[in-house]
């Protein structure tokens, strides 16, 4: 094969995606023997990485960190992408299929603040900036004096706005802080039962093309099986409730053994209402215990909430 790459990986080229790729790359070779060179990260540039003076529900949602990925994909120049798996929409395009998730990092949410130690602690009507409507709507829910602002970038510039004073808090995945060596940045991490996690958050997923059975077979010695059937549950819930980022949505699956517990909800933008679910099941009925806990918020939701 002389310097052929064993493997083509695609990703976006901000600093955690390329650090997930590498986490990826690096797990491939050490399952396969092989030395990490011989693994090809190919960075592509995504609309979602060019939009930052709007929210992503105005630009067109999830699929604006995609598609690009998508399509080189499907024309064959890489073999895998790797994403995060709250950026992923519910459907894929037609050819390509997720082969399954890494082992999912801490799920939690954090808070960040040079202005006070914890969330409920900021200055009454203090700037919190964010681009993730349930973000929003949990910082409503908790304190609804707060101000909400639009936040974008990656977690570098996000941060380096919060220090230059253009809000007075942030709130970020710890996962992408751990995975970036930025956790020394964290003021308060929040709880799972205060602050529900987005569908998918910490969880690293891999897309193949639905053909490519060797590359399915190679990527088997590095996929967990846990994260698979929590990510199972939680995408088909969101996929009933026509997830996008137009609707506060949130959901967390755990798998204990064979069994899997699983709480969702839906909120208002402002945080004034919020609808939950909680269920526990099989873990290998995952998908149809994620549908029925989308229908059963269908079922008692106000359909205005999910309206786009």
């Amino acid at each position: 094969m002389g310097d052929k790459a064993w493997l083509k990986i695609g990703t976006r080229g901000s600093p955690l995606a390329l650090a997930q790729a590498y986490e990826t790359r690096r797990l491939l070779a050490a399952a396969h023997g092989l030395p990490e060179e011989r693994i090809e990260i190919v960075v592509i540039k995504v609309m979602g990485d060019q939009i930052v003076d709007r929210a992503l529900s105005e630009a067109g949602g999830k699929g604006l960190f995609t598609k690009e990925i998508d399509l080189a994909q499907l024309a064959g120049e890489v073999d895998i992408a790797v994403h995060s798996s709250k950026d992923l929409p519910t459907l894929l395009p037609d050819g390509l299929e997720i082969a399954g998730f890494l082992p999912r990092e801490d799920v939690r949410d954090v808070f960040i603040s040079p202005r006070a130690k914890s969330l409920r602690e900021l200055p009454h009507g203090a700037l919190v900036g964010t681009a993730s409507l349930r973000r929003q709507a949990l910082v409503k829910k908790i304190r609804p004096d707060l101000r909400v602002g639009l936040l974008r970038g990656n977690v570098q510039t996000r941060l380096a706005k919060l220090q230059s004073g253009e809000c007075d808090a942030t709130l970020l995945a710890l996962a992408g802080l751990k995975r970036l060596g930025l956790t020394s940045h964290v003021t308060e991490i929040l709880s799972e039962e205060d602050f529900l996690p987005a569908v998918g958050q910490g969880a690293i997923g891999i897309t193949v093309r639905s053909d490519d059975h060797e590359t399915h077979v190679r990527l088997g010695a590095i996929l967990h099986s846990a994260t698979g059937y929590a990510l199972t549950l939680e995408r088909a819930f969101l996929r009933v409730l026509d997830g996008s980022c137009r609707t506060p949505i949130a959901g967390l699956a755990k798998v204990d053994g064979e069994r899997v517990s699983f709480r969702g909800l839906i909120m208002r933008v402002d945080g004034s209402e919020t609808y939950e679910t909680r269920l526990t099941g099989a873990a290998e009925e995952a998908e149809r215990l994620g549908v029925q806990a989308g229908q059963d918020l269908l079922a008692r939701a106000p359909a205005d909430i999910l309206a786009h």
